[in-house]
């Protein structure tokens, strides 16, 4: 299913690209150029939100939750309770673990994308 964003975002986008945070750089050069075995694309638009990765073969979104999220839990959650109702699954971390143990989250990572792939054969 092809899911749709509005137009308005993708220069939104494009300066979250541009100015990403430590933690989405270091993640971004484990999951691009499929070394995950699938592709992964940095801050994408999805209906009215940005995500910060996003694999369109899986409809799976990851999210980085860092200091500036703590302000904006609920919001975040309601943005991903819409999102799951498109489909998107979501997978999250903090910031911290990103920085700290990015072996355990890209494990994590690994087995969700086994998961998903199963589910969909």
């Amino acid at each position: 299913m092809k899911l749709h964003y509005s137009q308005k975002l993708k220069p939104l986008a494009r300066n979250f690209r541009k100015s990403g945070n430590l933690s989405e750089v270091l993640l971004w050069k484990e999951l691009r150029a499929k070394r995950l075995g699938v592709q992964f694309l940095r801050q994408r638009p999805i209906g009215d939100y940005v995500v910060d990765f996003y694999c369109h073969k899986l409809n799976m979104a990851i999210e980085i939750d860092g200091v500036s999220h703590d302000s904006k839990v609920e919001q975040d959650r309601a943005r991903q309770n819409v999102l799951e109702s498109r489909g998107v699954r979501f997978l999250r971390f903090t910031d911290e673990d990103v920085r700290y143990n990015r072996d355990s989250v890209i494990r994590e990572i690994r087995v969700s994308i086994e998961n998903f792939s199963r589910n969909m054969s």
